[in-house]
């Protein structure tokens, strides 16, 4: 059964089942880089000040900054997409959609965050997690409405074309839905005047 909303037939499971495998992936990929433990000599004590580990990377300055900021923007950016992949419906409202996915995102980092309290060389910041919040939600802003948007034309287009194939003079018989049979008025020869 069809959920309301969702992509039609064949082309539904395709996309569930691809951001699924796709979000699996990204997530086995994340944890590889995210929980290996670190062979360094010393650690950073754990940062628990908002926006502190960003001042510091901004006052490096130059390329440096940019990639340690973009590096925390881009970890968990996928899942924006992913998710909504996953989940695989069209019509939804688009906040609701996105701090849905927000949401989940930013779990997902505060699940990444305390995992790697208990890993050699990894500390918790509350910058990062801010960071992979903000990559996921510019991410499906981003990406997700217009996808679904060209996905609903497209499905639009493919409903009109059906609907010119059928014959307009006849129209669709209509079946009891339970049984999938034709009514007996439409069984029965028509009968002449």
């Amino acid at each position: 059964m069809q959920r309301q909303g969702s992509i039609g037939g064949n082309a539904a499971i395709r996309v569930r089942v691809t951001g699924g495998v796709l979000l699996v992936a990204h997530l086995a990929l994340v944890a590889w880089l995210t929980l290996r433990p670190l062979d360094v000599p010393w650690v950073t004590p754990a940062n628990f000040r908002p926006l502190a580990t960003v001042r510091a990377d901004l006052a490096l300055g130059g390329a440096e900054a940019a990639r340690r900021i973009g590096a925390g923007l881009a970890l968990l950016a996928p899942l924006g997409v992913l998710l909504p992949m996953a989940h695989g419906r069209l019509r939804v409202s688009a906040p609701a959609s996105l701090v849905r996915t927000t949401a989940a995102g930013a779990l997902a980092s505060v699940g990444i965050a305390l995992l790697q309290t208990g890993v050699p060389g990894r500390v918790a910041d509350v910058d990062t997690l801010l960071l992979n919040t903000v990559g996921v939600a510019l991410a499906h802003l981003a990406l997700v409405p217009a996808g679904r948007l060209l996905l609903r034309r497209r499905a639009e287009r493919r409903d009109r074309s059906a609907a010119r194939q059928e014959d307009p003079s006849q129209g669709r018989t209509p079946t009891i839905p339970r049984v999938g049979i034709a009514p007996w008025s439409d069984a029965l020869p028509p009968s002449s005047p």
